[in-house]
């Protein structure tokens, strides 16, 4: 009988608990992924979502500026002073440029260099780093520039569209337009003190595109806010004639600087204002700061003897002085606290209007003294000394006037002939316009006044004062000591001034000469002051340097403005004959 074998079983014996402890380890093993896939869905939608959605919007959303340029700046008749013009700027994308081999070709960054005038290796160094998306190479340059730059084309160099400032007039209205930085910002003159002006908005066009470059959804389309024009009070031609003038004085006088302000009497519109030297706008490559200050503005100086028509509107005011009244100034000289006071020679007895012929400081110190320092003081006050004159510009200074408890009668007198005060160019044009204008105070303004807007003025002296000092003032010139201020043609009033510049301990050798006029006399429409600071040579009186440059610059005014003569009888008519008759 045949015994069969046992056969060994294959089957292993499993212990349950080591089944289910697998499974429950697979199981937590679950629920923590699990979890933490909601813990960092809950995070992301719940406590900080806007990543992803920064994320997302980097990837599809593009934004579409829109540009606006700088307001125009224009004068009084729609001539523009400053305009904004399209221009084209270099730039770089150095990742492109490394990615696309654009630095293989050396000669073309040679040539780059040599047109934008530097150094090919402070240009490659520009674009040196490949991480770097955008580095300007040039801003504005020229469109020959532009034009070049394309036809070398380099791999990553790239031509945008801005805009630059221009300036027609060039250095004729320099200080007073003043210019921008290479951004666009105002930093000088009207340009700086209207930037927020002269600055419209952007507009912008946000919208999504898909991964195929298809605007998908337009999100935001904001509207630009265009600039606004700033219309100017100066009027274009006479700040030409003015500043052609005033150049060609200071060059043949070799003087250090001079200014010149034209002033609308009636309206209170400055209609020019020029400075010498000057600068040009359009290329500030090799500019000096001296050049840039507004000096009409800016320089304050003692008026000299332009101050002594209204120390006699002074004393008309204060009753010590009638218009006809003669004063005794013998013996030409008088000493006051141990200081003396005197004439060049002894006058003897003036009127009036003979002291300001002949500019005699005995005389406007006499009256000076009769008024008394407060309503002396009261009447500079309120023709505009001490004060700004409402143009609202960058840098313009007050000048001096000193109100103190106490004055000997030497600092008495010397206010009456321009000493102890300082005055600016505009706020010496600002006084003689309220004697021109009947004894009317208006501030002056930079910006052109609407038709028929005239803001109403302050009566701070009597009519009647005023036209007697202004009738006065035109005897200077018939007769006296401005003859060279006169106009063939026209009326004109007017006064000189010489004074001595201060320097530390005392007076020194340079002087500042002065002319102060109106005209016409028969209806007054134009203030003139014209400043030259230290001229060279023997010839430093302002009845020799400035009053031919007041007489040049009205004559032309005058006929700019078209402006009837009031004169005839000063002028020489050639009428024409006929068949040849004289």
């Amino acid at each position: 009988m045949a015994v069969t074998p046992r056969k060994r079983s294959n089957k292993r014996n499993v212990q349950p608990h080591l089944g289910q402890g697998r499974f429950y380890f697979a199981l937590f093993v679950v629920f923590v992924v699990f979890g933490s896939l909601v813990a960092r869905a809950a995070y992301i939608q719940v406590i900080e979502p806007e990543q992803l959605i920064f994320e997302g919007d980097r990837r599809s959303l593009r934004v579409d500026p829109t540009e606006v340029q700088r307001g125009t700046i224009v004068d009084r008749h729609g001539r523009e002073l400053a305009v904004s013009v399209p221009v084209q700027t270099v730039w770089a994308d150095p990742k492109r440029i490394h990615e696309n081999g654009g630095l293989a070709n050396k000669e073309r960054w040679l040539a780059l260099a040599e047109v934008f005038r530097t150094d090919v290796d402070t240009l490659l160094g520009r674009v040196e780093d490949p991480n770097r998306r955008f580095v300007y190479l040039e801003r504005k340059v020229t469109p020959a520039v532009a034009e070049y730059v394309r036809q070398l084309g380099i791999p990553g160099i790239y031509l945008k569209t801005e805009s630059r400032r221009f300036y027609p007039t060039g250095e004729i209205a320099a200080h007073l337009v003043g210019f921008t930085d290479i951004d666009g910002t105002g930093i000088e003159g009207l340009e700086a003190a209207y930037n927020e002006v002269l600055t419209g908005k952007p507009g912008e066009r946000l919208y999504r595109k898909d991964a195929q470059g298809r605007v998908v959804e337009e999100v935001r389309v904001t509207a630009a806010e265009q600039p606004q024009q700033l219309t100017l009070s100066i009027d274009q031609r006479l700040q030409s004639l003015a500043y052609a003038e005033l150049k060609k004085a200071v060059r043949y006088h070799q003087a250090t600087s001079g200014s010149a302000v034209i002033v609308d009497v009636k309206t209170g519109e400055v209609l020019a204002m020029v400075n010498s030297p000057s600068f040009n706008p359009n290329n500030r490559s090799d500019l000096q700061a001296h050049r840039m200050r507004n000096r009409a503005i800016t320089d304050a100086y003692e008026p000299g003897s332009t101050m002594k028509p209204l120390v006699v509107l002074a004393g008309l005011e204060a009753g010590v002085i009638e218009k006809d009244d003669v004063i005794d100034t013998s013996p030409g000289w008088m000493r006051l606290g141990g200081r003396r006071v005197s004439d060049p020679i002894n006058r003897g007895e003036l009127t009036i209007t003979e002291i300001l012929q002949n500019s005699s400081n005995m005389g406007s110190s006499k009256i000076a003294l009769r008024t008394g320092v407060e309503q002396l003081l009261a009447t500079y006050a309120a023709v505009g000394f001490g004060n700004d004159t409402g143009i609202a510009m960058i840098g313009e200074s007050y000048g001096v006037l000193q109100h103190r408890t106490r004055w000997s009668d030497f600092e008495v007198a010397t206010l009456s002939f321009g000493y102890g005060l300082t005055a600016t160019t505009l706020q010496l044009a600002q006084a003689y316009s309220v004697v021109a204008n009947g004894g009317i105070y208006r501030p002056l303004t930079i910006q052109r006044r609407a038709e028929g807007e005239l803001l109403p003025g302050t009566q701070v002296v009597k009519r009647e004062n005023a036209e007697a000092v202004l009738h006065m003032l035109e005897q200077v010139v018939a007769d006296g000591s401005a003859r060279n201020a006169r106009v063939p043609g026209y009326r004109v009033a007017g006064k000189t001034g010489t004074a001595r510049k201060a320097v530390a301990g005392g007076y020194g050798d340079e002087y500042v000469t002065l002319f102060a006029g109106i005209a016409p006399v028969s209806d007054p429409r134009i203030a003139v002051v014209v400043t030259v600071n230290e001229p060279s040579g023997d010839d430093y009186y302002g009845s020799t340097v400035s009053a031919p440059i007041f007489a040049e610059i009205v004559g032309d005014a005058l006929r700019a403005m078209n402006i009837a003569p009031d004169h005839i009888e000063d002028t020489q008519l050639r009428v024409a004959g006929f068949g040849g008759a004289q």
